[in-house]
């Protein structure tokens, strides 16, 4: 993997197109931005605005490309080839594919800009502000390196000349530490008010950390750790991603309001025993469109985009006692899922349904689980990871929920690395 510090850093913090052959006098130099408080504040900054705006971002990529594996999304044009590789699955998703691309790049480069915060925050001598800078460099890497994990077999950890790959196990398990780093950085020294004010409060730090952590134990299958962490959380947190008319919310300037590209599939893309109540609020919510074309957290051009839903981590309780055989607490969290109203959710979703009726057994429950994952959760990024740890039908199975399991990796990677790992079949 070969990022180039100097070009990567100045794209990122400039606001003038990178592909221009005249010098910016303005623009920052790599030395001040790594070697100065100021300009590691600013490449925080600069980190979540890369990684989130325009159609080529690692958060337009992940929702679209989750969304199309899994039958979430349907293309309207076909002439959108990309788009509709990623529809049609199996080898139709090739290596060059420009979403699995942009996706594995904006992800390794959140990644590379997190260890730059780490690798550098000692120039800052403030030791609340550095820590600060440490803290937002550790949740970057643990974002980044989780979701490749949902995505590739396996990921890379380190930016260097030919980085070797892990398995995605190992990559979750580096996510998780980056987190616990983070929170023990965070529990003794405060984000001070002078970096909030400059990174902005888009993000419930505490609660964002353990979010995150018990999201990816529960996909490493770290039970006991993934409830902890989720009962730790509080359902009235949120962190969002922030946009406005200039940089818009991806998915809807880049989608949704094109009515050109990809569109919702009815019924959240379930079939069979999973199709949705017809009285589920959540239909409204997430399917039903504004007069924009808007739906769901993509409402329009301002539309903040969580960085997690509050009710995964419900979700997530009920997941493990069902796994764990403790059918009581199960349903007791599923309920609080389905008798949530909109009115009761910080972020306004909710279905507003009677309790959990069904059998009293544990693939009974774990399917009700599973639906509501699909629904609560949808277009968020996350089906794919849900549909292969839930043994959903896979691309060579009949009635297949996802069209691949995983994603081939990049020919850009591939042609600078020889550690990368042969492509999955599917």
């Amino acid at each position: 993997m070969k990022l180039s510090v100097y070009i990567l850093m100045v794209c990122l913090l400039i606001s003038t197109a990178c592909d221009s052959d005249f010098p910016n006098p303005n623009a920052p130099t790599n030395e001040e931005v790594l070697t100065s408080a100021e300009g590691l504040v600013r490449l925080v900054v600069g980190a979540q605005h890369r990684y989130t705006i325009g159609g080529t971002s690692g958060l337009y990529t992940s929702i679209s490309a989750a969304g199309l594996t899994t039958n979430e999304l349907r293309v309207i044009n076909a002439g959108n080839a990309q788009i509709a590789a990623l529809a049609n699955g199996g080898d139709n998703v090739a290596p060059n594919n420009t979403v699995v691309t942009n996706l594995w790049t904006n992800l390794n480069l959140l990644r590379f800009i997190g260890e730059s915060l780490v690798e550098n925050q000692d120039v800052i001598v403030d030791i609340d502000r550095s820590n600060a800078v440490q803290i937002f460099g550790h949740l970057y890497q643990a974002y980044a390196i989780g979701t490749m994990a949902q995505f590739w077999e396996e990921v890379v950890l380190e930016t260097k000349e030919e980085a070797e790959f892990v398995t995605r196990d190992q990559g979750l398990q580096r996510a998780i530490t980056l987190l616990d780093q983070a929170a023990d950085l965070l529990e003794s020294s405060p984000i001070p008010s002078s970096i909030t004010a400059q990174v902005g409060g888009n993000i419930d730090m505490e609660n964002a950390l353990k979010a995150l952590s018990a999201r990816y134990n529960l996909m490493l299958g770290n039970n006991a750790e993934a409830l902890a962490k989720a009962e730790e959380v509080d359902l009235t947190s949120v962190s969002q991603f922030l946009f406005n008319e200039i940089s818009p919310n991806p998915v809807f300037r880049s989608s949704l309001i094109t009515n050109n590209v990809y569109d919702v599939n009815p019924d959240f893309g379930l079939t069979g025993a999973l199709v949705p109540d017809p009285a589920d609020e959540r239909i409204d919510f997430y399917l039903t469109p504004n007069g924009e074309n808007g739906k769901g957290f993509f409402l329009s051009d301002g539309s903040p985009i969580p960085l997690y839903l509050p009710a995964e981590m419900t979700l997530i309780k009920a997941e493990v006692h069902a796994r764990e055989n403790r059918l009581t607490e199960a349903v007791e969290e599923l309920d609080n899922i389905l008798t949530k109203t909109a009115a009761d959710d910080p972020l306004g979703v909710g279905a507003n349904l009677p309790g959990y009726s069904g059998p009293d057994t544990q693939e009974a429950i774990l399917l009700e689980i599973y639906r509501n994952r699909a629904i609560e959760l949808y277009m968020t990024g996350l089906k794919l990871e849900d549909s292969r740890r839930f043994d959903r039908p896979g691309p060579n199975d009949t009635n297949a929920e996802r069209n691949r399991n995983y994603y081939p990796y990049p020919v850009t990677e591939r042609d600078s690395n020889p550690n990368t790992p042969d492509n999955p079949p599917v």
